[in-house]
């Protein structure tokens, strides 16, 4: 077996003279056990208690600022101690059951600011029915003021201590994760090739190669288990293809008698899929790559958010809808309204309403996309598609839940069949319901299709929204798609 740390040789080339240098240092030392140990549980006690405090804050600053904006004195705020103690418990307490105050999930900031916003809603409905039931003096006003500080006082501590974890790996307060990785020399090879461990917080203190042949498998799964021994890591990475089963069972059972935790070298298509993990339902043990795009508690959020957003929009635009159907009726003959087949959420065919802006209603197999300076656009029709206006009627769909306010806005039918052939997870669009406006519009990717990778890119950006949907990201979008000039590009 080549032990990478011990000698080296021409078979070892990928690790580099810096990564040399790191695990030949890693093979004379133990890790530091007590100082992880203290840093990993004084950081969660850390994490807890700041978003407890932050509450607590929060609650007395709501009652204070809208009781002086109100009556123009500073209230006492005694009231409302009792209230943040019970809600950031239930948000302390709710975090801890989910693992939230791991110091792991503090590497970046991708992913907190949605479950701050959905911890804090279930919070907050407490907030609600406390003040119900013991009819306490927390005002309403108060209440919405409570609202905004609480989410704003949860993501500012995800912030800041996101920016305490990376200061800490800065500074080398904080000791790395340890790993030793083991395996056939041309995987373990991909996998220092694919991922930039140290930027993570990781560190590879041994690597020990797996000959592929049956006379030298068991002395050396024996001389790596006795690193492993030695060494003390944190975590042992075995990276063999998944398809060499026999293999993989071998190694975990040496791995098995060592104190660390034992991980399946992820295979390359596991880096398609962010929140692959093993699930567990019944009896039955799989690898879980993808989820459902929304929980049914996130569904109903945002279905509700879209009736009530929807039917104000509607009303306060109908005098303005009025007004576009004239012109357009002026303008040139035919309906103000245009109706036409898209795919829906499941790939389920509906009706899109639209103001017409063109003198032809195509909804054929020979539908063509409309280009720069198109002859079929109306006059009135290039001033609605130029700024999105034509797209309006579509809160209409919202409300009787064919779309959303926010999601990858759905081609016609021909689009739709020609582009699931040539681009990889075009379907997985229609796991959301279509939005009016989505994520791929606000950063550009609207318009004209003229090849494949204009196409892919807007897929791309579709995919995202899909995989880290938040209600905070559909108001992102929103804000963005009224604001920015990049949401109207290429809309003609």
């Amino acid at each position: 077996m080549k032990h990478f740390g011990t000698h080296f040789d021409n078979a070892t080339p990928w690790l580099g003279g810096g990564s040399r240098r790191s695990v030949a240092k890693g093979l004379g030392r133990r890790a530091p056990k007590t100082s992880k140990i203290i840093a990993e549980v004084g950081f969660t006690y850390l994490a807890a208690l700041s978003d407890f405090v932050s509450i607590l804050v929060a609650a007395a600053a709501a009652h204070v600022i809208y009781g002086f904006a109100s009556f123009g004195y500073f209230p006492r705020a005694e009231s409302v101690i009792q209230v943040g103690c019970v809600v950031g418990a239930i948000v302390a307490l709710i975090n801890a059951q989910r693992g939230e105050y791991d110091i792991k999930q503090y590497a970046s900031m991708e992913g907190h600011i949605g479950r701050c916003l959905s911890v804090w809603h279930i919070a907050f409905f407490c907030v609600l029915a406390l003040d119900f039931l013991s009819k306490a003096t927390f005002s309403r006003g108060a209440t919405g003021v409570l609202y905004v500080f609480g989410f704003l006082a949860l993501g500012g501590v995800r912030v800041a201590l996101v920016w305490l974890v990376g200061a800490a790996k800065r500074w080398e307060l904080l000791p790395p994760r340890r790993l030793v990785l083991v395996g056939l020399e041309s995987e373990l090879a991909s996998f220092v090739g694919r991922y930039n461990l140290a930027q993570s917080g990781m560190e590879i203190v041994a690597a020990s190669v797996i000959r592929d042949i049956e006379d030298y498998i068991s002395d050396d799964l024996a001389l790596a288990s006795a690193t492993v021994r030695v060494l003390r890591p944190d975590d042992v990475f075995i990276a063999i293809p998944w398809s060499r089963a026999r293999l993989i069972e071998r190694c975990v059972d040496a791995f098995l008698r060592t104190p660390a935790e034992i991980h399946l070298g992820p295979e390359e298509i596991l880096d398609r899929f962010g929140e692959a993990e093993v699930f567990k339902l019944g009896p039955i043990s799989s690898l879980n790559v993808t989820r459902r795009p929304l929980t049914t508690i996130q569904m109903i959020e945002k279905r509700l958010f879209d009736i009530v957003a929807a039917s104000l929009a509607l009303i306060a635009l109908s005098p303005f809808f009025a007004l576009v159907a004239l012109l357009i009726k002026l303008d040139s003959s035919g309906p103000a309204l245009f109706l036409q087949r898209r795919y829906g959420f499941n790939q389920e065919p509906f009706r899109i309403y639209k103001f017409r802006t063109m003198k032809t209603m195509e909804d054929t197999a020979a539908l063509r996309s409309a280009t720069r300076d198109d002859p079929r656009v109306t006059r009135i029709g290039y001033f609605l598609r130029r700024f999105s206006i034509d797209e309006l009627p579509q809160l209409i769909n919202v409300l009787t839940g064919e779309m959303s306010l926010v999601g990858p806005r759905p081609h016609a039918l021909v689009h739709d069949q020609l582009y699931e052939r040539r681009i990889a997870q075009y379907a997985r669009r229609h796991n959301v319901k279509p939005g009016i406006t989505g994520w791929a519009q606000v950063r550009g990717f609207r318009g004209e299709i003229a090849d494949d990778e204009k196409m892919r890119k807007r897929v791309e950006h579709d995919l995202y929204y899909i995989d880290n949907w938040s209600f905070w990201l559909d108001l992102k979008i929103i804000a963005l798609t009224a604001f920015s000039a990049k949401s109207h590009f290429g809309a003609y």
